[in-house]
Formats: structure tokens, C-alpha cells, sequence
């Protein structure tokens, strides 16, 4: 990724990981990289101003909400009405991810939609309306089973401050709870 230094790739991968319940994370932050918290503050900025940050939020564990039907919904639909149907779609509130995509010798499906429910009826009666509001000539609901692994990617691993012992309870707190 052209332009950012070791430190804004540093920042990134302490960013994409667990930020605590601190009363102060950005500052907690810098501490742990040797910049202040104003530089940290201003190179979030940057990256958001770049698109490279998209936003911060809670990750909810959806299981452990009531959301125990999940479905990755794959959809054929006309390719030149595909990006409207995907945008459709992606409005949905119960409805996580939403990717065009190719489809491949015996699997004719272009759209994919995550779809969380409450219960599986719910789920089905979300599919079938979303399926008759598309006009997909085809879909199918790959219902999840049991989640084996989701966690959130942290980038330029290879360039964090590895060894301190904060960075190796953060990847433990990563890898032990799917986050």
C-alpha cells in the first residue's frame, strides 16, 4: 500500500486489533508506539480522509444476541441489474455483507448476501423477499452451522512492535475469542 511509512503501518495493525475499555485508548495507544496522542489522533484522520480507515465499532457476537440463523444468501440475478440488486440488498439492516461476484462453471450465482435472523422462519421469510425483490432466477441459503473461525484481519503484522507483552495478550485475546 503506497505511502504509508512503518509507523502508519505499525498504527494500523494496533488499530485493527482490540482498542481495551481505557478511558483514554488513543493515548494508551501512543504510549505503546512512542507518539503522542495528538499524532495518533492526526494520522487516524489522515487515514480515514484516504479511505483507508472505514470506521470504528463494537463487534457484537450476533450468536450470543439471539441471532442463531445465519445464511451466507447466494442470488443469480440479470448481471446488468446486479449492482442495483446488490445495493438493494446491502440496505437491508439485517443483512452484514453483500458482494458481487463471478460466477463459475456450475454455480450461477453473482450476488451474496450475509442475512442474520432471529429464528429460521424469519430467516427464510428475509431470503424469499429478498430473492421475489431481486427477481433472482435462481438462489440458494448456505445456512451456518458452527462458526469456526472470524476474526478481524490485522494488517502489516510483520511491522508491529511484537514481543511486548501488551502486542502478545492482544493476538491471544484475538485468537481465543474469534475477535
Amino acid at each position: 500500500m503506497g505511502g504509508l511509512s512503518a509507523v502508519d503501518k505499525r498504527l494500523i495493525y494496533h488499530l485493527s486489533g482490540d482498542l481495551g475499555d481505557s478511558p483514554a485508548p488513543y493515548a494508551d495507544l501512543a504510549a505503546r508506539l512512542g507518539l503522542t496522542e495528538d499524532e495518533v489522533l492526526a494520522a487516524i484522520r489522515r487515514f480515514r480522509e484516504r479511505g483507508l480507515i472505514r470506521r470504528f465499532g463494537a463487534t457484537l457476537w450476533h450468536q450470543r444476541s439471539g441471532f442463531t440463523a445465519n445464511a451466507m444468501v447466494v442470488f443469480q440475478v440479470e448481471p446488468e441489474r446486479a449492482g442495483e440488486c446488490g445495493e438493494t440488498l446491502a440496505r437491508r439492516p439485517y443483512v452484514s455483507h453483500c458482494y458481487l461476484r463471478r460466477p463459475g462453471p456450475g454455480w450461477p450465482f453473482n450476488l451474496y448476501a450475509m442475512v442474520h435472523a432471529e429464528s429460521q422462519d424469519q430467516l427464510r421469510a428475509m431470503v424469499e423477499e429478498m430473492a421475489a425483490e431481486t427477481g433472482a432466477a435462481e438462489w440458494r441459503m448456505l445456512e451456518s452451522l458452527r462458526e469456526l473461525k472470524k476474526v478481524s484481519l490485522r494488517y502489516f503484522a510483520d511491522l508491529a512492535d511484537s514481543g511486548s507483552e501488551a502486542d502478545e495478550a492482544d493476538a491471544g485475546r484475538s485468537n481465543a475469542n474469534g475477535s
